[in-house]
């Protein structure tokens, strides 16, 4: 997922992305886990994806924080 996708969601949408990467990692892990995971670079994809989520809403929260 590119940032200037994440970027056209709500802040619902984020929230619900963030929680399905979340639960698609722990997937991930206990696949690799119990060496069943055939494309371990999605592990790095998905943490990827989490980190420019969370990015994008601190970045709302800064520019929230401003606005008042």
């Amino acid at each position: 997922m590119r940032y200037s996708e994440i970027r056209e969601f709500s802040s619902d949408d984020l929230q619900a992305k963030l929680q399905e990467a979340r639960a698609e990692l722990f997937n991930l892990r206990f696949q690799m886990a119990t060496s069943q995971l055939d494309n371990t670079a999605r592990v790095g994809q998905v943490k990827k994806d989490i980190a420019r989520i969370q990015t994008e809403m601190r970045a709302r929260e800064i520019a929230a924080a401003k606005a008042n």
